[in-house]
């Protein structure tokens, strides 16, 4: 108690405490100190179970950045999604910082709001934080940052639900199969007319989920041009749903509709019933993501489920390799299966 006295005394009421202090309260120099910290496995047991005990007790906080200016990896990891509202994002951001606790790491996450202008000045600050690596969903086909001004900052990313080259690392899901197999379940139903309700246009994913239904109603032997309607939102979430529900409403409104997520449904849903369309009698219904809530909503929401929870583990343990700064590092491109489950709003069959 003696040696805390004194360390607190150098330092003044308040000061927080630092590596020397931590150094002086265990008896041992400060290489020894930041060897526990950033090199246990150097250390002895007893020396080391010495400087912790020491450093819970002064509660002190080693300096990420004093980490990195003396080259050693940051433990903070960025997360760039378009939405933080997203339930969907919301549990991929679960499952990365699940990961990054594991590897000893935390997560900075941050909202672009799908514009490529913000995603470049977040992209930027990350940087300029000295983050070990982004995990990153882009606002368009074109990152926000030029790959090259990525590599130029030696800022390692893996792109987040969204797959770009074989010259970059990539956890995605398969969503020209997902939206495939949503619509082969509605024209299996009897449904010969199917509106997609999807983000802005912009969106890789939406774009590919597109490309599956329109895949699966060519395959059925049916024009699209009569079979199949296109509608895009300036944004994924309920108030974007209402307004598609608006736009069908104005003309002949198609016995089936598959959504590009499960909010977009959501508004979808209730424009609909607001005009008196009930579910699945009048409008078969069918969802992306399988957020939550999905199962408990008025009329059990059928969805295409995404493997959310592994896309985000997978992806922050793919950066977590990506830098260590292994020059055998070779990049990988994951790409999951999504599953359908079906219930009430699409088949009054099902539970």
């Amino acid at each position: 108690m003696e040696a805390v006295r004194a360390i607190h005394e150098v330092g003044g009421p308040g000061t927080p405490a630092n590596i020397n202090h931590v150094a002086a309260l265990a008896g041992v120099s400060i290489g020894t100190v930041s060897n526990t910290i950033n090199h246990p496995e150097m250390v002895s047991r007893h020396t080391r179970e010495a400087v912790e005990r020491a450093i819970r007790e002064l509660k002190f906080v080693p300096n990420q950045q004093a980490r990195v200016l003396t080259g050693l990896s940051s433990q903070v990891i960025g997360l760039v999604v378009l939405d933080v509202v997203s339930p969907f994002f919301m549990e991929a951001a679960r499952a990365v910082e699940r990961a990054a606790s594991e590897a000893g790491h935390v997560v900075i996450l941050c909202n672009s709001e799908n514009s490529p202008d913000k995603e470049t000045r977040l992209l930027e600050m990350l940087a300029a934080q000295r983050v070990r690596g982004v995990l990153l969903t882009p606002a368009s086909a074109k990152a926000g940052l030029a790959p090259e001004a990525l590599h130029s900052q030696r800022m390692p990313i893996v792109y987040l639900d969204y797959e770009l080259s074989t010259d970059d690392c990539s956890v995605a899901v398969d969503d020209v199969y997902g939206a495939r197999i949503a619509v082969q379940h509605l024209l299996a139903l009897g449904h010969e007319r199917v509106a997609f309700v999807g983000g802005p246009s912009g969106l890789r994913q939406m774009s590919q989920r597109v490309q599956g239904a329109r895949a699966a109603i060519e395959e059925a032997g049916l024009d699209p041009a009569k079979a199949f309607l296109e509608l895009s939102t300036p944004g994924i979430g309920t108030r974007d749903g209402l307004v598609a529900a608006e736009r069908l409403l104005s003309g002949r409104v198609p016995t089936a509709v598959l959504c590009g997520n499960d909010m977009l449904a959501f508004g979808v849903f209730r424009g609909l019933t607001q005009a008196g369309l009930r579910f699945p009698d009048d409008v078969a219904l069918v969802g992306y993501d399988d957020i939550d809530f999905a199962a408990d909503w008025v009329v059990p929401l059928s969805s295409v489920r995404q493997p959310t929870d592994e896309l985000g583990y997978l992806a922050a343990k793919m950066l977590f390799e990506h830098s260590s700064g292994d020059d055998s590092h070779v990049h990988k491109q994951v790409v999951l299966q999504p599953e359908l489950v079906v219930r009430r709003s699409s088949d009054p069959e099902a539970r």
